[in-house]
């Protein structure tokens, strides 16, 4: 049980979205509700075929703390996070957090992120600072997350050291100026791209050291394609922001010239 009370930050849900994760869901919720009480759920479960969808309607029947979204069918992780968050964000949670189905994230540590939301807009569970770890990764994937990360610093000018990474805390007031509404990217991406609004628009955003775990039960989602998307994205956006900040440049010095002449 947490010794640690969170009411200063208002009202927390916990977004969990589902695929095939019927094995995983019963535990993941059962260790949130110890880790952290007070702590709401929410299960956005995109019509999983083996009936995780049922038993999200059992757990919430069985706890006020537990609830159910169902989705139509399976539409990517961002989705039904953007979905996630615009139903936290109509009931009024103060706290919202990313967590996967599969115990990767360890419940165990959402204190952790939690504690470092006081005095910040955006929290990452990063692996890659001091004290963060990963436990039975393959070397390929750790050369990934690693790899995408310092990617992502060299093109986007970003000082995070995990990038990628899906644990994460959120203010309700950091989510409303993200302009989700314009977000459209997957996975890895998906991570990339609001961490990098957040900074865009001076955010507070910490990196605070977690040990993710993978997964014993069930099949990772992860996928060549969501790799090559995130890699495709970052291009992108970095070249687009490094041709504005040299336009705004000219422009400046063009300015500055016409200011002299006069």
């Amino acid at each position: 049980m947490s010794a640690t009370s969170f009411a200063d930050l208002g009202r927390i849900v916990v977004i969990i979205p589902t695929f095939n994760e019927l094995a995983n869901l019963p535990i993941i919720v059962e260790r949130v509700r110890r880790s952290v009480p007070e702590a709401h759920i929410l299960v956005a479960d995109d019509n999983s075929p083996d009936g995780t969808g049922r038993v999200a309607d059992e757990l919430a029947a069985a706890d006020d703390h537990v609830h159910v979204m169902h989705r139509l069918g399976k539409e990517g992780l961002g989705a039904a996070y953007l979905a996630g968050f615009a139903w936290a964000l109509q009931e009024g949670y103060d706290v919202v957090v990313e967590m996967d189905a599969d115990g990767s994230h360890q419940p165990e540590q959402l204190p952790r992120l939690l504690v470092a939301l006081r005095d910040a807009d955006l929290v990452l569970g990063s692996r890659w600072v001091s004290g963060g770890a990963t436990e039975n990764w393959p070397k390929s994937r750790q050369l990934i997350s690693q790899g995408g990360s310092a990617y992502t610093r060299v093109m986007l000018g970003v000082p995070l050291r995990d990038a990628t990474g899906g644990y994460r805390a959120f203010r309700a007031d950091t989510l409303r100026r993200l302009d989700l509404h314009e977000v459209a990217s997957q996975g890895y991406c998906f991570q990339i791209d609001l961490a990098w609004r957040a900074l865009q628009r001076g955010m507070r955003v910490r990196e605070v050291p977690i040990t993710f775990v993978e997964r014993t039960q069930g099949a990772s989602k992860m996928s060549r394609k969501i790799v090559v998307e995130a890699l495709w994205r970052v291009t992108a956006w970095g070249v687009d922001d490094k041709v504005t900040r040299i336009r705004r440049r000219a422009h400046a010095r063009r300015a500055d010239t016409g200011e002299a002449q006069r």
